[in-house]
């Protein structure tokens, strides 16, 4: 598919770290209106404490406010297994659509059986203003974005492009963190490195900017880098490592990770664009299946 690059259109990004959950949103702002995105937001949890709190969206509420600047979309790039998306608490404040992968409904289907959803949860992806398709555009201000579908690590995974931005959620990390996994349920290594071949494919000098870093050897926290620099130096797929040569160590790695600490609250709200599930009388409450994941 020949997707719409331009170059010429250079968006503001700030990035906000939230550290609990080494993450990464964005606000990227139209250079030439006062409109903006939110990549990937983050709402706090103390899972031990089954309690949730806002100060990581509240920071990125505050920076729109101040700079009065108005909000068009909340993009989650998939849904997300190590944080909780806090779009509905911000387009509560703010307004804007929510949007994600239409694959969300294979996401829905999967985790509905595994948390035992009954047919009050809707598997079609109602619970979101728009699911994008591979190639889909929409606007900021006046800045034409579009999505690239980028499955492997999960079904649903899509990769945004904004003028010389691209978010790419978990299928890239910075060169010297490579990759995400792909041994969750509906991942494939085969695909992520297929997906990743279409981010590399973009112009050389094209931002990237990555939605985890966890700094590696004890480097500083990062979070931006480019096409050309991942094509070089990325330590999974960089300097033509072959697509085997990929699925022969992303298995053999993903064999040996753990889970991630916040899997099983960060499905459930999140398959619901970010709405915390709720018991029979209405109160929020999460689910725990035993030996199911």
């Amino acid at each position: 598919m020949a997707y719409p690059v331009n170059m010429d259109v250079k968006p503001e990004v700030s990035a906000h770290f939230d550290e609990a959950s080494n993450t990464v949103s964005y606000i990227v702002k139209d250079p030439n209106s006062d409109h903006c995105a939110i990549i990937d937001s983050v709402m706090d949890i103390d899972y031990a404490a089954g309690r949730i709190t806002y100060d990581h969206a509240d920071a990125l509420i505050a920076e729109i406010t101040r700079r009065g600047l108005t909000l068009d979309w909340i993009i989650e790039t998939h849904v997300h297994a190590d944080h909780l998306s806090a779009a509905p608490y911000i387009q509560e404040r703010l307004g804007g659509k929510v949007g994600v992968g239409e694959k969300i409904m294979e996401v829905q289907e999967t985790f509905g059986k595994i948390f035992n959803e009954g047919t009050a949860f809707q598997r079609d992806g109602s619970q979101f203003d728009a699911l994008f398709q591979d190639g889909d555009t929409y606007q900021i201000g006046t800045m034409e974005a579009f999505a690239i579908y980028t499955p492997g690590h999960t079904p649903a995974c899509m990769v945004h492009v904004i003028g010389d931005a691209t978010f790419t959620g978990d299928t890239l990390f910075m060169p010297d963190g490579g990759s995400a996994r792909a041994d969750f349920p509906g991942g494939d290594a085969g695909q992520l490195y297929d997906s990743i071949q279409k981010v590399l494919a973009l112009p050389d000098d094209m931002r990237l900017f990555i939605c985890h870093d966890y700094g590696p050897n004890g480097r500083d926290i990062k979070w931006e880098t480019t096409v050309g620099e991942e094509k070089v130096h990325n330590i999974h797929v960089g300097s033509g490592k072959t697509r085997e040569e990929f699925i022969k160590f992303r298995t053999e790695r993903d064999a040996q990770l753990a889970m991630p600490k916040l899997i099983i609250p960060s499905l459930q709200v999140n398959m619901r664009a970010g709405v915390m599930p709720t018991d029979d009388d209405g109160n929020p409450m999460l689910k725990v299946p035993v030996n199911g994941l």
